[in-house]
């Protein structure tokens, strides 16, 4: 028997993320996440009124989730904080990264949407401005005074969803190395200006 008509996002979300998760990104269909949901197809497009826009909602929680989680977490050692943004960012950089296979499919799709196209747009602004914030937290001992925090969370965004697309194009992408080699990058650049 199908659900009522009142199930929430969350659990439209949760089945599409279980039908990608089964099946990839390519089968996924709003009737296969309506039957793994137990609802109707009508359902599905009364909350999202298509896959792209359904597709978006993942990645924004996705993004927002780690974000939040990344900026609200206060370390007294910024050695610490800096490992912890590597990590999470490490944690999606692989050949089957489900984040970023469905953020570049929107990516590919926006070309052809406007409206995708700005709300994409959107999403990676307020990356750069997480980023922003937590260099600003990071202040002095971590940037060059001609280097702005907004300008060094753009180039940081860049540089790790340029790794996760390498990852996804190669199999064999020292994804384990490159994290380590960037963390210890880092981590000189902190013991540098702590001098």
């Amino acid at each position: 028997m199908a659900k009522p008509n009142g199930i929430s996002k969350q659990e439209l979300i949760a089945s599409a993320m279980r039908c990608i998760a089964e099946n990839g990104i390519g089968k996924l269909s709003l009737k296969a996440v309506a039957e793994g949901a137990g609802v109707t197809q009508g359902t599905v497009y009364y909350h999202f009124k298509s896959k792209e826009q359904l597709l978006f909602q993942i990645v924004k929680e996705i993004c927002e989730s780690s974000w939040n989680e990344l900026v609200n977490t206060e370390h007294s050692d910024l050695k610490q904080t800096v490992a912890q943004a590597l990590h999470s960012a490490r944690s999606r950089c692989d050949y089957e990264s489900f984040y970023h296979q469905v953020l570049l499919s929107l990516v590919v799709t926006s070309f052809h949407h406007p409206t995708m196209r700005e709300q994409l747009g959107a999403l990676f602004q307020k990356e750069n401005d997480y980023l922003a914030q937590l260099l600003d937290r990071l202040g002095a001992e971590f940037l060059p005074p001609e280097v702005s925090p907004q300008t060094a969370g753009i180039l940081f965004n860049a540089l790790i969803d340029g790794l996760a697309l390498q990852a996804l194009l190669n199999r064999n992408f020292p994804a384990d190395l490159v994290y380590s080699e960037l963390e210890s990058l880092l981590t000189k650049r902190i013991k540098k200006n702590e001098k």
